[in-house]
Formats: C-alpha cells, sequence, structure tokens
C-alpha cells in the first residue's frame, strides 16, 4: 500500500528551534510517517518515520501551554495549539506508533532490505490462504446458521403434527369412544422437544479482533478501543474491554470506508439521531475485506478509498494468472535447477531471477500451495453440502408452508 496516503492531518504549531519561534502548519500522519508543512511557506519542516520515535509524550511548553513532544533521535520535537484538542491527536498517533513497533514490517529507521522473489511470492501466499481462512470461517458460520434454520423446520413440523392431533380431536363427536386419548398426545412430544430446548446458545467465533480508535460522535473525543468482528454482529469495546455497542448484522444500514484506515458504521432510526460509530485503526485494511464479504450490499467505498478498493481487487483477479503461475514456475525452476527456464534472449534474465529462490523458499511455498489446495477443497465441500442444505431448507417451508395454511382452513371451520 502507498506509504503516502494521507491517515489524518491537523492544524498546530510546530517549535523551530533554530529560529527559536512557533510556526503555524499543519501536522500530517502517514501510515508509515509523520510531516509537518508551514502554513505561510509550504516548506516541509518535518519528516521522519514512525519507527525511528522512541517516546511521544503530552507536556507543557513554558509551563502554560499544552504540547505534544515526540523524540525522534535524540531531537524532541514540540507541537503546540492542537486542534481539536490534544488528546484526540496524542491517542491517534500513539495507536499507528505502537502497531507500526508492533508489526515488525520495518527495520529500523534506516531503508527497508530488499526481498528475495520467494519472499515476495511468499508473502502473496500468505495473504491469499489469510483471506481464503477467513472466508472459510464464514462459511462455516453460515453453515451453522443453516443447521440452526433445519432444526427449527423440524421443530415446526412437530408442533403441527400436534396441531393436527388436537385439532382431530376438536372435530370429533363429543361421543366418540377415543376421544380421551387424543388429548394425552402433547404430553408424548414434550420429551422429544426438550433436548432441543436447553440448547446453549454457542459462543459465536471471533473473526478479527484490532484495536482501534472510537469516535462516538462528531463532537466527542477520539478514545482507543478494540473492535471484534463476529459472523453475525460488531462489537466494539473501550480500553479496558467494556461492551460501548453491539451492532448486529440486520442492525447495520450502512458501513463507510472513508480511507483504507477509517471506516463508520451507522444504525438510522426514525424520529431519533442514527447511532453511528467512527473507527480509525492501523489495521483497517486487514478488517475491510471481512467486512465487504459480510456487509456487501451495505458498504460504500468513499472518494479517498475508491484507490485502495481497485487497488485490493485487481490482484485478487489475477491470483488465478500472475501469482499461481510465477509460484509454479519458480517451484518448478527451484526444484530442477539444470532444466532451462525459458529460450531466446530472456534465459539470462529468468535465470538471475530464479537464483533469488533458494530450495528452503521453494519448500515454504509447497506447503502454503498444499494448504490453498486444502482450504479449496474444504470450501468446495462446505458449499456443496451449503447448497443440499438450502433445497432441503426449501422443501420443508414448502411443506410447513401447505401444513399451516390446511390448519388455519380446519380452525376457521371450527370457530
Amino acid at each position: 500500500m502507498n506509504e503516502d496516503i494521507r491517515i489524518h492531518s491537523w492544524p498546530c504549531s510546530y517549535y523551530l528551534d533554530t529560529t527559536k519561534q512557533w510556526i503555524p502548519g499543519k501536522l500530517t500522519l502517514t501510515p508509515a510517517s509523520i510531516r509537518f508543512t508551514a502554513d505561510k511557506t509550504g516548506e516541509l519542516l518535518v519528516d521522519f518515520r514512525l519507527s525511528g520515535i522512541s517516546e511521544i509524550k503530552k507536556e507543557s511548553s513554558h509551563l502554560i501551554f499544552s504540547s505534544l513532544t515526540l523524540l525522534e533521535k535524540g531531537t524532541k520535537h514540540w507541537f503546540s495549539s492542537l486542534h481539536p484538542n490534544r488528546n484526540v491527536v496524542f491517542n491517534i498517533l500513539e495507536h499507528f506508533w505502537r502497531e507500526q513497533l508492533f508489526s515488525g514490517q520495518e527495520g529500523g529507521a534506516g531503508a527497508p532490505l530488499e526481498s528475495s522473489k520467494g519472499k515476495e511470492l511468499t508473502g502473496m501466499l500468505e495473504g491469499s490462504q489469510k483471506r481464503l481462512e477467513d472466508t472459510a470461517k464464514v462459511l462455516h458460520s453460515q453453515g451453522e446458521q443453516f443447521d440452526n434454520i433445519m432444526r427449527g423446520l423440524h421443530k415446526i413440523e412437530g408442533d403441527m403434527d400436534v396441531a393436527d392431533r388436537l385439532l382431530t380431536e376438536l372435530e370429533s363427536p363429543s361421543w366418540w369412544p377415543f376421544s380421551t386419548k387424543l388429548w394425552k398426545t402433547p404430553l408424548e412430544w414434550k420429551p422429544k422437544e426438550t433436548p432441543a430446548a436447553p440448547d446453549p446458545k454457542p459462543q459465536e467465533e471471533i473473526l478479527l479482533r484490532i484495536p482501534v480508535i472510537v469516535t462516538h460522535r462528531p463532537e466527542s473525543n477520539s478514545k482507543p478501543g478494540k473492535l471484534t468482528l463476529l459472523p453475525s454482529a460488531l462489537e466494539i469495546r473501550d480500553c479496558n474491554s467494556q461492551l460501548l455497542h453491539r451492532f448486529e448484522a440486520r442492525e447495520v444500514d450502512d458501513i463507510r470506508v472513508h480511507t483504507p484506515y477509517e471506516i463508520s458504521v451507522r444504525q438510522r432510526f426514525i424520529g431519533k439521531p442514527d447511532n453511528s460509530y467512527r473507527l480509525l485503526a492501523a489495521r483497517m485494511p486487514e478488517v475491510i475485506p471481512v467486512l465487504e464479504m459480510q456487509f456487501s450490499r451495505k458498504i460504500q467505498f468513499l472518494e479517498d478509498a475508491l484507490g485502495f478498493a481497485g487497488a485490493r481487487r485487481s490482484p485478487a483477479a489475477d491470483l488465478g494468472t500472475s501469482v499461481w503461475q510465477a509460484a509454479t514456475g519458480f517451484l518448478g525452476a527451484a526444484a530442477n535447477p539444470g532444466s532451462p527456464a525459458g529460450s531466446g534472449e530472456g534465459m539470462d534474465k529468468e535465470q538471475m531471477q530464479l537464483q533469488k529462490v533458494s530450495q528452503e523458499e521453494a519448500k515454504e511455498l509447497r506447503q502454503i500451495l498444499k494448504k490453498l489446495k486444502g482450504l479449496a477443497l474444504e470450501t468446495e465441500a462446505e458449499l456443496e453440502r451449503q447448497d443440499e442444505a438450502l433445497d432441503s431448507i426449501g422443501s420443508s417451508v414448502d411443506r410447513a408452508t401447505l401444513n399451516i395454511d390446511r390448519q388455519n382452513r380446519r380452525m376457521r371451520r371450527l370457530t
């Protein structure tokens, strides 16, 4: 992802030590760096990487003005007059700084190390594997919901059988000698229903949980919290794991993707204000694909996020050609180093590329490909099972509808 994407910017003042004065300007946060640009001259006065920061603190300048200090390579940078306020800026900067340190994506403040072709392929395939695993989790949860629907339909069929017997009793004349036995039939059905009744609600499997910066209303402060993705809901908690709000899947009216790192979730109401939460996170690019899968008709990419959506979808469309063909070619070349990788003039270039893939990387790629194949086969089997379940659900619903209509006509005749 492009490191020049602007995550957030705040008007503030920066203390320039060379001139001993405060310079008004704008503090900008990107996925990997922090920048400050002066308003009058447009000069870039500060530009350093998040990984180079050793400390972020709230301090006071001259014992009066509330300031924010960033310690970078022994140099302390002072920022004051922060809007909307110092706490909001501090929470967001600290969040992205910590996530940058935890991710380990950068090797210090220096230039990133050059990765080999094998490592690039391994990273691409690991991303595909993670995406397929998330899809399998959603499919598994969907299959459990189908099973619950089937159990409910079976219970409805049992209840309709009981209703049929009771209606037969009501329709029979009072002198019918076997009338008293029919009233005992509901007692015979109770033991069959009791095993399904105390069925405890299973704890939902967590698809993904990430730290976020939560903003409930525009005028409220942004505070650290957690976002939990469940198969049937979204949970937003504070930093103490106290539940702030739980959005059931049916309650979510729209999800707006403002940037690759910021989304808003809204539930509309009639006659009262909407319930909306704005979430900002360094790991939000991991969440957006899962949300797009769960809320495909409710998610909306705004202008600043359209580039991210297109860039994320295009590699997926070419996955079957570029990644797999490249992986197959590199694996074959690593297994048979003596075999020609191409013909004609491009042979030397291809051999230079093949030398970047070691035997260990080839083995790792084979293992990932095997896992991907197993996940794909399991996903296919689950989809076939759910297709059969849907057919069974459709026929059961048709039978239940006919039975209910028939029993309703019988009850109308009795009244």
